[in-house]
């Protein structure tokens, strides 16, 4: 399936102009082939949009069905600036799974009681941790636990026997969470816009990012249920929003006066229910996953300390023991330019915005999740640092948490590519032993991949869509302490094989 949409943002105004009848919306990720100037992080393939002007991104959907979504990709303005991206089955086709009889978008959210931009700007001048959220929120309401918003919490109809796909998004700032409806199983059939082996359960875990479409079937005594969100916590002892955001399942019939029925959650530090639930995912058939690898790659992920420059005052250097938090990956902390973006500079040749000595493994090998490591690798290095990739190169990445500060579970999203997860595990990837543990034959297919809390994941894929593409931690606060990097995926032959040419209404720094 092929479609080619334009999506025009005046600031912060957004709407969709679809060009076929394919019903649709955008955001970021979805891969755009051939397209990376309508991908959208700031200074990566475009300059901000300034207040009052307009940008239209212009993309083709390609070989992707299910759920995606939009949002905004400068500072924090994604706490708010956000929405779900729906692409149907083509005309004349249908789902893999009987047609349901309703569908509902589901997108999880996370509010403060202050601006959000001010409350990241407030940490990166004390070199603190942000402070954390106030709520959750489904489709913008945090539910009737919260005092404040009781009189609007979500309302699902349903009918007594009828069938449900639930598309849950998680477009939390800062946090994964686990969702569930009480009393009620879920049949999980997609994430990510890839369809899955359906499997049944009774929560589910997303990272922010992440996409998980769901069959509900009414087969409960006609009452009113609690959908419930709360946090996952994989990070030990850091200060988390231990609130839950409720909707509520309503059995049409049903008076709207009578209490909803309780639903259960998992405890906040469940791990294992997390490694249970991933373990399910599965590629709905089998695929072509690439074997021979032409680039094996190894990234570290994880936070660091900022030793406290001689020229701060105490008050810049409120982190651990008087530092400044900061976040890398093979011990680089990515620093975004900010006269040009990355994909800019590449196109047209402009030198000293970025290098492409991006390490293919960390500099220092370790015990990455073992709890002795030494305080000279808490301090990455800053810098643009890019890694360049030939067009079609066959492409595996261990991706490798650490313990350095404390260790987290870190959902990674890789723009412009799906990727199959080839694996996950605890402890340090070791090839002589995990390799064996490759799924090679129906992996998942994603774009962000929830690597293991002291663990890691295994991702391939081809790198035939070039342009400049990021690669960073969904956590947003994690990006902004610099967890990520980018690659620069070099034009094949032929037109199809290249970047397209820069729009006439690319924003201007």
């Amino acid at each position: 399936m092929t479609s080619l949409y334009t999506f025009s943002c005046l600031f912060f105004f957004c709407s969709l102009l679809s060009a076929s009848s394919i019903i649709a919306e955008v955001q970021h990720h979805n891969f755009v082939m051939r397209t990376g100037w309508a991908d959208g992080p700031e200074f990566v393939t475009q300059c901000p949009i300034r207040p009052g002007k307009s940008y239209t991104y212009r993309f083709t959907i390609q070989g992707q069905e299910g759920t995606l979504w939009w949002h905004a990709h400068s500072s924090w303005l994604r706490a708010t600036v956000y929405g779900a991206l729906i692409i149907h089955p083509a005309l004349g086709s249908s789902f893999p799974f009987p047609k349901p009889d309703s569908q509902t978008a589901l997108v999880l959210g996370e509010w403060w009681n202050a601006n959000p931009v001010d409350v990241i700007n407030q940490a990166t001048r004390t070199g603190a941790a942000p402070n954390i959220s106030d709520a959750y929120t489904i489709n913008g309401q945090p539910g009737d636990l919260y005092n404040c918003s009781n009189k609007e919490t979500v309302v699902v109809p349903v009918n007594s026997g009828e069938t449900s796909l639930l598309r849950v998004i998680n477009a939390a700032l800062n946090q994964p969470l686990f969702f569930t409806v009480a009393n009620h199983k879920l049949t999980v059939v997609g994430a990510d816009a890839s369809y899955l082996k359906p499997f049944t359960t009774k929560v589910l875990m997303l990272g922010p990012g992440q996409t998980t479409d769901v069959l509900l079937t009414a087969d409960q005594p006609p009452k009113r249920y609690y959908i419930a969100a709360r946090a996952y916590q994989s990070a030990q002892n850091a200060p988390f929003d231990n609130t839950t955001t409720t909707a509520i399942l309503h059995y049409r019939n049903t008076t709207k006066t009578s209490p909803p029925i309780t639903a259960s959650l998992p405890a906040f530090n469940d791990t294992n229910t997390v490694t249970s639930f991933s373990r399910n995912f599965k590629s709905i058939r089998n695929v072509v996953v690439p074997k021979t690898i032409d680039e094996n790659l190894f990234f570290t992920i994880g936070l660091g300390l900022d030793n406290c420059p001689k020229n701060f005052p105490k008050n810049r250097c409120q982190g651990l023991n008087g530092t400044r938090f900061t976040a890398s990956m093979n011990n680089v902390s990515f620093v975004l330019p900010s006269n040009f973006s990355l994909l800019q500079a590449h196109s047209n040749g402009i030198p000293g915005v970025f290098t492409t000595d991006f390490p293919a493994k960390p500099p220092v090998k370790f015990d990455y999740t073992g709890n002795n490591i030494s305080r000279a690798l808490f301090q990455p290095v800053k810098g643009t640092k890019l890694y360049k990739l030939k067009y079609g190169t066959r492409v595996q990445i261990v991706l490798q948490d650490t313990n350095i500060v404390t260790s987290e579970n870190h959902p990674i999203h890789l723009h412009g590519y799906d990727f199959y997860i080839v694996a996950e595990g605890f402890g340090n990837f070791n090839p002589k032993k995990d390799n064996s543990k490759f799924n090679l034959v129906d992996p998942p297919l994603r774009n962000t991949v929830a690597v293991p809390v002291n663990g890691w994941a295994v991702i391939r894929f081809v790198a035939d869509n070039p342009g400049v593409w990021l690669m960073h931690c969904h956590l947003d606060v994690h990006i902004k302490w610099g967890l990520g990097m980018a690659f620069l995926v070099e034009n094949g032959v032929g037109e199809l094989e290249t970047l397209e040419a820069a729009p006439h209404d690319l924003p201007v720094c």
